[in-house]
């Protein structure tokens, strides 16, 4: 759905303006992130006021996308699966609750698969030369270390799902 949206939107543009440089697939594909992006942050908002977890819910969204983006991860093939999956996943974690122990235990166990794994399939995310992937693992592990201090039961959940998605599975490269 998501990269119909997208493909439909891009021909709108290349129609309307035939000479920019951008080419239809550039255009879609970058229509495609904005499009997923904007459905994740809207779902997970809404749903988060209706369920009265906003903060929760934000500080989902803030941990995970914050850890994803210095240390990659497994992808989704769709848009709308990434959608549908990554809302129900904020909405399910926001909800979390769990003793101080168990916050930290969650947090070192996101910190171990971070050092392990971080970045993995990052690739595919941005276009950092291979030759910083080390300070990507370092400030992985540094930024799920910070919940060492924070003791936030929903972001060491965040981290612990994202962490999760870096283990390399069969077609997911690790570095």
């Amino acid at each position: 759905m998501i990269e119909l949206m997208a493909d439909k939107m891009a021909r709108g543009i290349k129609q309307r303006a035939p000479e920019h440089p951008a080419t239809l697939a550039v255009l879609k594909h970058s229509l495609a992130i904005l499009i997923n992006t904007f459905s994740i942050l809207v779902l997970t908002l809404v749903l988060g006021i209706v369920t009265e977890h906003l903060y929760e819910t934000l500080a989902v969204l803030i941990s995970f996308a914050a850890l994803r983006m210095v240390s990659g991860g497994l992808h989704l093939r769709s848009g709308t699966w990434c959608v549908i999956v990554t809302t129900a996943m904020v909405l399910l974690v926001s909800h979390v609750e769990m003793t101080g122990s168990l916050t930290w235990k969650i947090t070192a166990l996101s910190f171990i698969l971070a050092a392990a794994f971080a970045p993995t399939d990052i690739q595919k995310q941005s276009r950092i030369p291979q030759k910083y992937y080390p300070v990507l693992k370092v400030l992985s592990m540094i930024l799920v270390s910070v919940n060492f201090f924070l003791g936030s039961p929903v972001v060491a959940a965040s981290f612990l799902v994202q962490t999760l998605l870096l283990i390399p599975w069969k077609g997911v490269k690790n570095k």
